[in-house]
């Protein structure tokens, strides 16, 4: 459990954000503010359309908000940097690109020589589980093995930050189960400080050290919860009366 004291990674204070549309701008957050511990694993959740992912691009650096400011380490945000990565709900892969190449791409365009990119990004072809099938291309994996390399290339270049949008919310429910063991395996190695969003409970509950719930749009924060089960998480804890009652919290607070 990461420790309630420590200073925040990444902090949002009254962010809002208003799209245009012409007729006096849409909602989609109002007021919402967070603070994420470093390492801590928080994941978002809410019904169809409340901001969740347009509060992951605005801490994120990718969008502005139109009221409020994002602080990264105590500093304000106001693009993308370096130590913040994202991973999208499509793997966006590079379909001429093989496996290795897809990897090692972000550290192509810092102009790492190649001998040392291949070194890295061979790295993370182990820690997600790839070995084998660095020389494939894309057209030939599995979804749970396209997001496996999309996670493997944002982690390429050592981000703090892991901001994740649904990973996967296309695979089915089989691969899904064994994705979320496979981010919690790859969490507890490398540490990360990651925010995710999904709209599985379950997985929120398995996966997160503390799950916030956001109200219908314009997005509000109406819950935040403290995920109090041990870790390693095991797929037992399931079915125990503590993750039932954390589920029948969270399903109320949605609804």
């Amino acid at each position: 459990m990461t420790d309630i004291y420590s200073d925040p990674i990444l902090v949002g204070q009254e962010l809002s954000v208003v799209y245009p549309n012409g007729n006096g701008g849409l909602y989609a957050l109002n007021k919402v503010s967070l603070r994420v511990l470093e390492h801590e694993f928080v994941c978002a959740l809410g019904p169809s359309g409340c901001g969740k992912t347009t509060l992951l691009r605005v801490l994120g650096g990718l969008l502005p908000p139109t009221a409020g400011i994002v602080f990264y380490r105590g500093q304000s945000v106001s693009s993308c940097r370096r130590e913040v990565g994202f991973v999208f709900q499509r793997a966006n892969l590079m379909p001429w690109r093989t496996v290795l190449e897809n990897i090692t791409l972000p550290l192509e365009l810092q102009g790492m020589p190649d001998w040392a990119a291949q070194e890295r990004a061979m790295e993370l072809v182990y820690l997600v589980g790839l070995q084998g099938f660095e020389d494939v291309l894309p057209r030939d994996l599995s979804g749970g093995m396209a997001q496996r390399v999309a996670i493997a290339r944002v982690l390429v270049h050592n981000p703090d930050v892991l901001l994740l949008d649904e990973p996967f919310g296309g695979l089915d429910a089989l691969t899904r189960e064994r994705m979320s063991v496979e981010l919690l395996r790859i969490w507890q190695t490398q540490r990360k400080t990651i925010v995710m969003v999904t709209h599985s409970i379950t997985e929120a509950i398995f996966m997160a050290d503390r799950v916030l719930v956001l109200s219908s749009r314009p997005g509000q924060v109406r819950l935040d919860v403290i995920i109090d089960l041990p870790r390693p998480r095991l797929e037992d804890m399931l079915y125990t009366t503590t993750f039932g009652s954390l589920a029948r919290r969270i399903r109320a607070a949605i609804e």
